[in-house]
């Protein structure tokens, strides 16, 4: 399996493993001796080492791996998953923000208008878009292209990776909270298919500004939050650090997520998290929403919008918290 040179504070196993693997590769190419077999136990050694420690992550290893600095960001699917992407800019109010993408362009054989979230990729694009942290602009510019795609009746794919909306005194003063209400209210009745898909972080009201539709799923090792858990911890032992005390009561997995019926699929993940294989990651996207849009393009509008209200409206109604 590929390494990417960064591992996680659990992952302490994969990591000797990896670079007893270096090790003999380089023996073999100096002095030409054949370590083939000693290789191949390593490699299954791996896997199976692998698949202990991800079929039982804590939810706060399951954090730790949505913010892993190599996991497919927002570029990523652009770039594998959108064909023919054209962005579009602007709220047409203050400005173009960074941090929200927003553009048409083809999934499969279907035309979609793609929103998603931007924490960059080099320290320079990180800063740039706040780490992904959007300001009202950008949920003033989601809402606008969202209308666009309905006058055209192009269905929406929003992918959700934010720690949540920008908290600065400017996106306060320009309604950060206002432009998240009316960007729920208004996804709530377009008149067109909406798949919402968190790849990543999902935190807050920063990604319910775009994460209301008629599909809710998220990939299997990303997670879902009305607060991150450093800042819940904060709040409620008045200490950071019991973060991961904080991420196994917020119950954010997303096995936790579906389990109360708050998303209707999880997207499978390779072998020890997206980072480790980013094509079949993004394939599995892939395939999720093409398989979705055909159930709901047989809709009508109406019926959309109706049974959007209703999953709304069902919300906790069905789910035992405790």
């Amino acid at each position: 399996m590929k390494s990417n040179g960064e591992y996680l504070d659990f992952e302490e196993t994969i990591k000797a493993i990896d670079e007893r693997i270096a090790e003999l590769l380089k023996e073999s190419s100096q002095h030409g001796i054949d370590y083939s077999a000693e290789i191949r136990k390593l490699q299954q050694l791996q896997i199976i080492e692998l698949q202990q420690i991800y079929s039982n992550l804590t939810a706060w290893q399951t954090v730790q791996v949505a913010r892993h600095p190599q996991r497919p960001i927002l570029g990523d699917y652009l770039n594998l998953m959108v064909k023919d992407f054209r962005q579009l800019h602007g709220d047409r109010c203050f400005g173009d923000d960074p941090a929200i993408i927003c553009g048409t362009g083809h999934i499969g054989r279907e035309k979609f208008l793609v929103i998603g979230q931007n924490k960059g990729r080099d320290t320079k694009e990180k800063i740039k878009c706040n780490f992904g942290c959007p300001n009202p602009e950008g949920y003033r510019k989601a809402l606008a292209k969202m209308k666009f795609a309905e006058k055209f009746n192009i269905p929406v794919v929003t992918l959700i990776d934010t720690p949540g909306a920008y908290p600065g005194i400017g996106a306060e003063e320009r309604g950060q909270a206002r432009a998240i209400a009316v960007n729920l209210m208004e996804m709530s009745r377009l008149r067109v298919p909406i798949i919402c898909i968190v790849i990543g972080e999902g935190g807050s009201g920063g990604a319910l500004g775009i994460g209301v539709g008629d599909r809710m799923a998220m990939l299997e090792f990303a997670y879902c939050s009305v607060i991150s858990p450093e800042g819940c911890a904060a709040i409620l032992w008045r200490n950071g650090s019991e973060a991961q005390k904080a991420a196994e009561a917020l119950k954010l997995t997303s096995k936790d997520l579906f389990k109360l019926k708050l998303m209707d699929k999880i997207i499978s993940e390779p072998l020890g998290g997206a980072h480790r294989n980013i094509y079949e990651t993004i394939f599995n996207v892939k395939k999720y929403i093409i398989k979705t849009i055909k159930e709901l393009k047989s809709l009508s509008a109406e019926t959309l919008v109706k049974n959007r209200y209703q999953k709304l409206r069902l919300i906790g109604t069905k789910a035992v918290l405790y």
